[in-house]
């Protein structure tokens, strides 16, 4: 049974940055993808980036390239994803998902739709 479970949200003023980790157990990373995804209240999930561990390969949402970064600790099972710059609009409740890759499917790491796998969330307010 794969689980996930977020940490690291909190309260922080704009321009502020925060490190929110992903630990999961029951999966090996080599055959997932991970991803994080955001979602604001009255609004549909969105994804903010992703990693591929077959290759690899990071994915993020133009909204927050250059500001954050996805990456992980494979002896720890966690996925981290440091938020710099943060603004309002990065406001919401941040899930972590995980999905074996099968075959390669890169248009869809970042559509919440691909991954069945996902964690309890956590939430982020960024303050004007």
């Amino acid at each position: 049974e794969v689980q996930l479970v977020e940490s690291g949200g909190g309260l922080v003023q704009a321009g502020g940055s925060l490190r929110l980790s992903c630990a999961a157990s029951g999966i090996t990373f080599d055959d997932y993808a991970v991803g994080w995804f955001r979602q604001a209240p009255g609004t549909e999930r969105v994804g903010v980036s992703s990693i591929t561990f077959s290759d690899g390969k990071t994915y993020y949402a133009d909204s927050v390239k250059g500001r954050f970064t996805i990456s992980s600790d494979n002896a720890k099972n966690t996925v981290y994803l440091q938020m710099n710059s943060l603004k309002p609009e990065d406001t919401g409740v941040y899930y972590c998902a995980a999905e074996r890759v099968l075959y390669d499917s890169s248009g869809y790491y970042l559509e919440s739709f691909f991954f069945t796998s996902w964690g309890q969330g956590t939430q982020v307010t960024v303050s004007s």
